[in-house]
């Protein structure tokens, strides 16, 4: 068995892509972990919609400020927080807004919705990375948060079928390395972001 330590510690970013396309089996098992992944109160506020047509992602890598590795991956996961998913546990018997995101205001819900959204993205990257597939998180690129390029952003929501209630929060590149460099992953000292209080 793969050590999950390992795969967290040899993944990387990767921006240049073979022209090689990854098998559909694999792409189902990288989406199925993020399906897998932890979830508040079970809510799954998210959706994943998986990208292999070309028009489309020359149309994300537009949102995405003109990024590459976009429109030259192979696939790409557009990772989705849906702040309707909570309506459900508004009416649950845990009426305590601290333990129950759907009962805090608007803002509380995008900001617990974007942070669920988190984990399954780790999720698929570190799955894919297992398969032999790297990927790369895309961040920045037109949306209700950024206020960027909002007419490209309602064109691909558009696109995408996405309502006003769910919010693209993520984009994750999906590819064979094209330049599989060494590359040593820097980060701070254990010491410096790890306090223990025995």
């Amino acid at each position: 068995m793969t050590d999950i330590l390992d795969l967290i510690s040899s993944r990387k970013s990767v921006r240049k892509y073979l022209d090689k396309h990854i098998p559909d089996e694999d792409l189902k098992k990288i989406l199925e972990a993020g399906r897998l992944a932890p979830s508040w109160m079970n809510v799954q506020c998210w959706k994943f919609i998986l990208v292999k047509n070309q028009e489309t992602k020359d149309l994300l890598s537009e949102l995405s400020i003109g990024q590459p590795q976009v429109k030259n991956a192979d696939a790409v996961i557009v990772c989705v927080a849906d702040t309707q998913a909570w309506e459900e546990a508004k009416i649950t018997h845990i009426k305590n807004p601290a333990l129950n995101p759907a009962l805090q205001c608007e803002n509380g819900i995008l900001i617990r919705s974007l942070e669920q959204v988190i984990y399954p993205v780790s999720y698929m990257m570190l799955e894919a990375h297992s398969l032999g597939i790297s990927s790369c998180i895309i961040g920045a690129f037109g949306s209700e948060i950024t206020k960027v390029l909002p007419e490209v952003y309602t064109k691909v929501k558009q696109e995408l079928n996405l309502n006003e209630k769910q919010i693209i929060s993520t984009i994750i590149t999906l590819g064979y390395d094209a330049e599989n460099k060494e590359t040593a992953k820097t980060r701070k000292n254990f010491d410096d972001v790890v306090v223990i209080k025995d």
